[in-house]
Order: C-alpha cells, then structure tokens, then sequence
C-alpha cells in the first residue's frame, strides 16, 4: 500500500489494522471554539543440587521482589552468557568442555568464546537445566528499576510489557527505530520529527487536511496540558479491499500508571450531528497498533467522516481531563 511521504507540519507514516464499534452521530451543542491546529497528511546432575538452588531462591514458584541476597546473585552468575551478559535458560547447551552459551548467541558463533573449542555437537546440560527450574532470575530491565525476580518460563513474557523496558519512538509506523528512556521521549520527537506540531491546552482542535488522499495515511500532533504531553493520531487504513476507516487515539508521553490519571474526550460535530469517544488514554510503552487491533479507539468509516469534513478537512475536538484517584 503506498503511503505519502511525510510533509506540513505532521509526521505521517503507514499501518496495517482493524474493524470498529458501530457509533451513533448525534446532535451536536454548541461550545467556545478552543484552540485550532491544522494537521496535514503524509502518508537449559545431581539431585542435591536443585535443593540447594531452591533454598537459595526461597519457596514457591511464582517471581517476587525485593533485595537480591549475596549468594542468590552468585546463583544466578553462573547462567550469565559469555558474550551478551543475559541469562542462559533452558534448553541449555554446552562445548565439549562444559561452557555455556545463551542460544540466542550460540546461533551466531562458530566456536566457544570462553575455549575456541568446538559448539557441535550439540550437549544438554540437564544440571544446569534443573538449576535453573529452581531460580528466579532478574528481570534484564534490573538496572533500570525493576525488581522483579522470574521463574525463567516468566521472564519472556514479563519482560515484553516490562515498564521499565526501553521505550520506542511512538510514532505510528516503523521506519523511526529509536528506543531510549521516557525522559528523553520527547527531546527526540522534538529533534527527529520536527514537523509534528504541539498544542497547549486541555480543550483544542485537531484538523485534520486532505483526508480524501488515497492509501493508508496518518495524521499526528502534540497536545501539552496539566504537566504532561499528549500524542494526538488519526489513522485511515484500508482493512478490507475498498473499506476504508479511520481510527483516532490519544497516548500519553509516560507510564500506564500515569496515564490512569487522565481521560480524553475526542468530538466530531457538524451538520446538526454529533459523534463522541471517551476513554482512558494509552500509554506509548503500549502504542498505537493494539489499540486499533482491539478497536479501542474512535473508529468511523469514509461515510462518516464525509459527514463531518469540509472541504476535504476534519475537525476533532480533543479534550483531556484528570480523573479523582
């Protein structure tokens, strides 16, 4: 599907995504005009030792938090790859002379980094295996906050949503790979993607230009009120050959807890219609794309959108809130 090259003062870039909720227009009440912005398009031994690991790591299954003891971090030292410093869980392989190496790097190597010595044959090290069974392990993001310690059959999947994960660019597509902390979130969409315009207020008007371009276009702004910066994006896709639809969202610039504090009101009115989406915005460590997988957003289709443009041009009225905690 080809997409517009980004120009104007937004950031515009492709997706592929889902169906709506059916919403009613109804009739609109009239409201001081808040601010306006115009948004144009771009388109892994012996049986004593698994006891001895159990003691070390505590009872129960499940991962905890808190302090790390001495010996737990001596443990779990010994799973520490050679060559990417991350944890060597199961299936654990070894050399010919017992060292260990995490798969994912295993895969890249022709020879152990610790011995030079042959990687194949391949050899199950059940030892370590059942050691492993019995410690949890850090969390990878440990260093930058989290203290959760896993059961190695937890860890992938925590460490996917983890917060203290990096966070990516949160503008919609794929083609900008920066990742970094949150506090330096907006510094890089300041620097790198210049052309998104920013708005002050918790009551504005994101315009929309050009929403008749043919293919998969986004639209994208700033909305900066009660501390915080808000990422404003409409996106039309084509889900269905010859179905166009368009999905509006709001996503906070910080954490899921954070976002919890606020509520978003987005509002089309015209022609003695109205049609209104409220709900909790995102986090960007979530994004855009589940939102619209899962139809959490304001979605409405070309029909629709007709109903409210003029001249090729849509208005949302966007409103942020803070709820009582």
């Amino acid at each position: 599907m080809s997409r517009p090259s980004s120009t104007g003062p937004s950031a515009n870039k492709p997706c592929s995504k889902q169906p709506p909720p059916p919403q009613t227009p109804h009739a609109p009440s009239p409201a001081a005009p808040p601010a306006a912005a115009t948004i144009s398009a771009a388109g892994p031994g012996s049986s004593a030792v698994p006891a001895a690991a159990a003691v070390i790591s505590g009872p129960g299954a499940g991962g905890g938090a808190g302090p790390v003891s001495p010996q737990h971090h001596e443990l779990t030292s010994l799973f520490e790859c050679p060559v990417c410093f991350d944890y060597v869980l199961p299936p654990i392989l070894q050399c010919q002379a017992g060292h260990l190496v995490c798969n994912q790097c295993r895969q890249k190597l022709s020879c152990c980094p610790t011995c030079r010595g042959a990687l194949t044959p391949s050899i199950r090290n059940l030892a370590m295996e059942k050691v492993a069974s019995a410690v949890l392990f850090p969390c990878k993001y440990a260093t930058t906050g989290c203290s959760l310690t896993l059961h190695h059959t937890e860890k992938p999947e925590h460490e996917d949503i983890c917060e203290y994960r990096p966070y990516s660019c949160p503008c919609p597509g794929a083609s900008c790979k920066w990742q970094g902390s949150l506090e330096a979130v907006m510094s890089h969409l300041m620097h790198a993607h210049k052309s998104i315009t920013t708005l002050q207020g918790e009551d504005i008007v994101f315009l929309a230009t050009d929403i008749n371009l043919p293919g998969a276009v986004d639209w994208v702004m700033m909305q900066s009120c009660f501390g915080h910066h808000f990422m404003l994006v409409l996106e039309k896709q084509e889900k269905y050959e010859g179905h166009q639809q368009f999905f509006a969202i709001v996503l906070l610039i910080g954490t899921r807890k954070q976002a919890e504090n606020f509520a978003y009101r987005l509002e089309l009115n015209g022609n003695r219609r109205r049609l209104t989406w409220e709900a909790t915005p995102r986090s960007i460590h979530d994004g855009v794309a589940s939102a619209i997988m899962n139809s959490d957003c304001l979605v409405f289709d070309t029909a629709i959108a007709h109903l409210f443009a003029d001249n090729g041009n849509l208005g949302i009225n966007v409103t942020i809130s803070t709820c009582c905690q």
